[in-house]
Order: structure tokens, then C-alpha cells, then sequence
């Protein structure tokens, strides 16, 4: 069963990596370009002790296309990973460079 997490508890704590605003309007916003061209169809977010993932996924019952995690905030900032098929990809300072990865990432042929 899972583990209900108040959100309340957790504002303003440190350690606490959670996706702003603005992130998950640049993230949705790829996802709803790629869901449009038929290559994704599904999303979820989760929130882990050490970061928080944005996976997206071709069919719901698969495993992750693509997953996005933003890391806790070290010397320098959050760390933006993104893996494919659970191996990490590449990893940078910002969320763009992470979606521009995605953006270049190979897409199926359509027939």
C-alpha cells in the first residue's frame, strides 16, 4: 500500500528536493509537444529521499522511457540527470540543458 506524504510537513525542510513551479511547466510543457506527436503517453512524478523524478512512458504498463531527476542541491546547485531505460544519459547544471537533451533524444519512425 502506499505511503501518503502531507506535503505540508515538508515545506521549508531542508534536504526536501521537490520540482518548482516553473519546472513542471517546462517539463509538462515537452511532454504535452511529444504526447501531440503520438510518442509519449503517459506521466508520473515521484518524490524520493534523494531527489525527485519526472518519468515519461510509451505505454502506462511499460517501464520509463525517459526519466528526468532533479538531486539535492550540493556546492553548486541541484544536479539535473536524465536517463533512458534506467541507465543515467548525461547530467547538468540546469533543467534546460536537460530538456534539450530529451529534445535530441531519437524518436520512432512514423510509417
Amino acid at each position: 500500500m502506499a505511503t501518503l506524504i502531507r506535503m505540508a510537513e515538508y515545506r521549508g525542510e531542508a534536504g526536501f528536493v521537490h520540482f518548482e513551479r516553473g519546472e513542471i511547466t517546462q517539463l509538462l510543457t515537452l511532454y504535452a509537444t511529444r504526447v501531440a506527436c503520438g510518442e509519449w503517453r503517459d506521466y508520473a512524478i515521484d518524490v524520493l529521499p534523494d531527489g525527485a523524478v519526472f518519468s515519461v512512458f510509451r505505454h502506462a504498463q511499460e517501464r520509463p522511457l525517459y526519466t528526468v531527476t532533479k538531486s539535492a542541491p550540493g556546492t553548486r546547485g541541484s544536479c539535473w540527470s536524465v536517463a533512458r531505460s534506467g541507465r543515467v544519459v548525461s547530467r547538468f547544471p540546469t533543467l534546460s540543458g536537460a530538456l534539450a537533451a530529451l529534445e535530441r533524444a531519437p524518436r520512432p519512425l512514423r510509417p
